[in-house]
Formats: structure tokens, C-alpha cells, sequence
């Protein structure tokens, strides 16, 4: 009976998790740190949990190819959210819930045309799930994302599901980048309305993915976002629209546009730009402009998401299209969070400095279905 009534409460704490990831404008309350500027990166520590800060998540997308020609896309992501210590009813106990854990592990058969997601959620108790604090190792049952200690060590992934299965090696091919500035990515106009952020922006990726019994060999590149702070989204946001882009002559794009009510773009949105040999960028909101050319509507959840956009960067003579290799990209986590969001890859072509330019990237679309909200 003590086991059932803990499952209850995690699921009901759960059902909030993806609604409040949002580390956007409102102040953290005690007792969880806010990220504020200063903060200096350590390494491989930064890696790791840091469980002062309430919300962190460890984001994995990427293009893969078969050498029979298939292609597909994927996303592997793992959520931590702290529990407040005046919200845990059952210290001292093995079965006291101060963290919660969900993943999400989706595929893209860019050559069948197909989708397919899936969930997990669960609390540290009994090693079910956790993450170490002093390097990237991170799991829910054996979903995990994990690298050793050593400077410039391959990440492994791994995840499966009755249907699809992944394994994957991923290598940095450059340096990780910070975004943001001072230490601090902004999400709102206050102190303290930010997150600690960071990519990989190029992995070089190998290993099988299995797609109803069959197994694929494939190789391709990834990105890698590990993101933690203690706010959510402000009173006057609903949700993001945010692209991680991979060009073909090893130029890589961060941006994310933090939506107000209004549809207009929060002045806190902003971006990096990430050069061949490694230099960064970092881009306010009035460096780019995004535009919506295309729309689709889910039939699961009757939401209209933006279906292409033209990105436009004035300052580094480049205007690029971004496509989606699937229009069906939406991921609806009844299972756990109840919530709902479009994350896909997708086809980047454009001109730079008057030169064509071609590459691809990944999208995420949030707040369409309804505001993200605890």
C-alpha cells in the first residue's frame, strides 16, 4: 500500500513537470538558487545534476543515416525537478521523493514518413532513476545518457521502447559553447529570470537505432543542450519557439524566441552564433527576425503550429528557410506531463553573404496547445 500511494504522488507532482521547465520570468522562491550572472563553468562537474537549481534538463537531437540511404531524426531528453524540502512528507525514508525524473525519446523515420514518441517518469528512491553530480551520467531504468570524466569524452546514449531502440556514440567534434552573457542565458527583464546554458553544438554520432525489429547501422551529427535554473515562465509568456542549426560549412545557430500573450517576442530572446573554428556570438533579439511562412494543425490536439519560417540575420549577411522533414512532429505525453509540443528536424537552405548554404537543425515549439503552466 506505501508503494502505491508513493507512485500516486509522484504522478501527481509529474503532471507538472514539462509545464514549469520553463525557466523564464518569474523569480525562484526559496530554497532554490536562482541563476544569476557570474557563474563560471567547471567541468566535468557542470556536466552532472545540480540540484540547488529546481528544474535541468540534459537534450540530445539529431540526424542520422543509414548506408542504405534512410534517414532519420531523434530526441533523447532527461528532466530533473526538484521538490521543494517543505513538500516532502516522508524523511528520513527510501521512499522520500526530492527529485523528479522524465524523459522523452522520440524518432523520425525521415524516409517512412513516420513518427513515433515515447515516455518515462520516475523518482531517485530505490535507483530508479538520478543523475550524478560530478560528471554527465543521467537515467530513468535503463534509458541514460552518460560520458566519463575525461576532457573531450564521446557521450553514450541509449533508449527503447517496445518498438524502436537506441544506441549511440556521440563525439564532440567542437568545443562546448555557453550562450547568453555574464554566465547567464535571460528569460525575463529581472535578476534572477535566467538559466545556466550550454551546447554541444556538433557531435559526430554513430551506432543502431531499431525500428520494429529492424536494425539500422547509421552515423550523423548531433546537438546537445544541458540547461538548469529555478524560474518559470513570466505572467505575460505562453511558451517558445526555439532552433538549434547545423550548416554545411561547420557554422552552427542557436536561437529561441520566448512568446508573449500577444504573439510578440519577448526582448529577452536571443540566440548564438557559432563560427568553423569555434568562436561564439551571442545574438540579442534584435539580431534576427523570425517569420512564419507555413502553419499545420494536429489532429490529435487541434493545435495550429508555425510549419516554416524564414530566419533572417542582417548582421551576418544570412537569410536561410527552414523546413520541416515531417509535418507531424508533435509529441502528446498523456502518459506523464499532459502536455503537448511540436519538436522535430528539419531542412535549413539559404543564402550567405550572397552564397547558397544549405545544413539542417532541430525545432521546438511549445505554448501552442495551451500556455505551459504549473
Amino acid at each position: 500500500m506505501a508503494d502505491r500511494v508513493q507512485i500516486g504522488i509522484v504522478f501527481t507532482l509529474l503532471l507538472s513537470v514539462v509545464g514549469s521547465i520553463a525557466l523564464g520570468a518569474n523569480p525562484s522562491s526559496a530554497p532554490f538558487q536562482s541563476a544569476t550572472a557570474g557563474y563560471r563553468y567547471t567541468f566535468p562537474n557542470d556536466h552532472g545534476a545540480h540540484p540547488t537549481y529546481r528544474t535541468e534538463w540534459w537534450y540530445y537531437t539529431g540526424h542520422l543515416h543509414s548506408k542504405d540511404g534512410r534517414s532519420f531524426g531523434f530526441e533523447l531528453t532527461f528532466f530533473r525537478r526538484g521538490v521543494p524540502p517543505e513538500d516532502i512528507k516522508t524523511l528520513p525514508s527510501k521512499w522520500s521523493i526530492s527529485n523528479l525524473y522524465l524523459a522523452h525519446f522520440a524518432v523520425t523515420d525521415i524516409t517512412g514518413k513516420r513518427f513515433h514518441f515515447s515516455e518515462k517518469f520516475s523518482r531517485e528512491g530505490l535507483g530508479k532513476a538520478g543523475a550524478d553530480e560530478s560528471r554527465l551520467r543521467v537515467w530513468i531504468d535503463d534509458w541514460r545518457a552518460e560520458a566519463s570524466a575525461e576532457r573531450s569524452a564521446p557521450h553514450r546514449l541509449s533508449a527503447h521502447d517496445e518498438t524502436h531502440v537506441l544506441a549511440l556514440t556521440l563525439q564532440p567534434a567542437k568545443p562546448l559553447v555557453a550562450h547568453g552573457a555574464a554566465g547567464i542565458s535571460r528569460k525575463g527583464k529581472d535578476v534572477g529570470q535566467a538559466s545556466h546554458y550550454y551546447s554541444f553544438t556538433r557531435l559526430a554520432t554513430t551506432g543502431s537505432l531499431t525500428i520494429d525489429g529492424e536494425q539500422f547501422e547509421v552515423s550523423g551529427t548531433s546537438w546537445m543542450d544541458h540547461e538548469f535554473g529555478s524560474t518559470e515562465l513570466g505572467v505575460d509568456q505562453v511558451g517558445w519557439d526555439w532552433f538549434s542549426i547545423q550548416l554545411e560549412d561547420d557554422t552552427e545557430l542557436m536561437l529561441y524566441r520566448m512568446r508573449r500573450k500577444d504573439g510578440s517576442s519577448d526582448l529577452a530572446s536571443s540566440g548564438t552564433a557559432v563560427s568553423p573554428d569555434g568562436r561564439t556570438r551571442h545574438l540579442e533579439v534584435t539580431d534576427f527576425q523570425i517569420e512564419s511562412t507555413g502553419t499545420w494543425t494536429s489532429p490529435e490536439s487541434k493545435a495550429t503550429y508555425p510549419s516554416r519560417w524564414k530566419l533572417t540575420f542582417p548582421s551576418l549577411d544570412l537569410v536561410l528557410d527552414v523546413a520541416p522533414l515531417l509535418a507531424d512532429q508533435e509529441l502528446r505525453t498523456s502518459q506523464s506531463t499532459k502536455v503537448s509540443y511540436w519538436e522535430g528536424a528539419v531542412a535549413v537552405t539559404g543564402t550567405k553573404k550572397g552564397q547558397p548554404v544549405k545544413g539542417q537543425g532541430y525545432v521546438e515549439l511549445t505554448g501552442y496547445v495551451e500556455r505551459l503552466k504549473m
